[in-house]
């Protein structure tokens, strides 16, 4: 197994910060990313996103694909149940495009009531949409012409003739946090992202549930499988939580009052737990022998091969990011390899 890191660009800011600053910020990560042989960068998505501000997913990947040649660009995640299929698959064609075929169109199910309700789109048939637009992109992709009909759509003599560069398709990653999602990760996808919020031992459980899934459906263990991790590295562990504590507190303290909790299985269901209670056996924390022993810890028995690096927050200054940035590629990073 060889470990390759992906980059966690969130491009989550205070509201009233200057954005123009923080996309030079930006910029410059990724241009960093590259020169120091990260796997990819990965750019999430969210509406009314208060008290952050975002750049919108589509518009940054393309931003990004302009800035850098050698990284692969991931939709992490893409919340595809509020979209129309014929405007996502026009969309990331263009960025496969852009990026010189390197896009990996990752998707997840969404779980924000505000999100649903601004796009038009019922909760309650997220997963029914989900299914269909997954369908519709990919026929749209390698079919001349499409007829399909779904729940809330139509595609008669539809087209999509600006194909991606990748053949057939870009591959397909489903971020998941519940049994039922990563069944649907297993069945429809090529990789399931693993979650940053759950617990080891429930990761451990849902791990077998998706070995299980791909072999009910005749499907292996994808050659690349991405985990995702809140990661900071200091002198001592005692440190790198005293530092890494008021921008991830403030981000799950908003994940918390956003929902996410209830996609996620019972017994990890509390993201508004104190901190200290929340970063046992979720974040990876401490010096960077520590945080190398607590990968290999991970990878060892789950088996991941991407290691998704949450290692930039709100509020986190551009300097500390890059610091972290640095740290994971040249200390960590060769460690790790060593040590699988």
């Amino acid at each position: 197994m060889v470990m390759d890191l992906i980059m966690v660009l969130r491009g989550q800011y205070p509201t009233g910060d200057d954005m123009e600053v923080r996309l030079e910020d930006l910029s410059k990560q990724v241009k960093l990313a590259e020169n120091l042989g990260y796997w990819g960068v990965a750019v999430p998505s969210h509406f009314s996103g208060a008290p952050f501000q975002y750049f919108h997913q589509t518009s940054m990947l393309a931003f990004l694909a302009a800035q850098v040649r050698n990284l692969k660009l991931i939709s992490a995640v893409n919340l595809l149940p509020l979209h129309k299929p014929m405007d996502i698959a026009e969309q990331f064609a263009a960025i496969d495009v852009m990026s010189g075929g390197n896009f990996i169109f990752g998707t997840g199910i969404g779980y924000r009531d505000v999100e649903f309700k601004g796009h038009g789109s019922p909760m309650a048939e997220r997963g029914k949409r989900f299914e269909e637009n997954l369908e519709a992109v990919r026929r749209l992709w390698t079919e001349n012409s499409v007829d399909m009909i779904g729940s809330h759509f139509e595609l008669e003599g539809a087209t999509c003739p600006l194909k991606p560069l990748q053949k057939p398709t870009p591959p397909f990653w489903i971020g998941a946090n519940a049994d039922i999602a990563i069944k649907r990760a297993a069945r429809m996808s090529d990789a399931w992202i693993i979650n940053p919020h759950n617990k080891i031992e429930t990761i451990l459980r849902q791990m077998d549930l998706y070995k299980r899934t791909l072999d009910e459906v005749g499907k292996s263990l994808p050659g690349d499988l991405p985990m995702m991790r809140e990661i900071f590295v200091a002198r001592t562990r005692e440190e790198a939580i005293k530092l890494a504590r008021p921008y991830l507190q403030a981000k799950y303290k908003a994940y918390h009052e956003w929902g996410q909790d209830k996609a996620m299985p019972k017994g990890d269901d509390d993201l508004g737990m104190d901190f200290d209670e929340l970063l046992d056996d979720r974040f990876v924390f401490g010096s960077a022998d520590e945080v190398t022993e607590q990968i290999i810890a991970l990878a060892k028995p789950i088996g991941f091969n991407l290691l998704f690096c949450g290692i930039q927050w709100v509020g986190m200054p551009h300097n500390q990011v890059t610091e972290q940035m640095h740290i994971m590629a040249e200390e960590v990073l060769p460690k790790v390899r060593q040590g699988l």
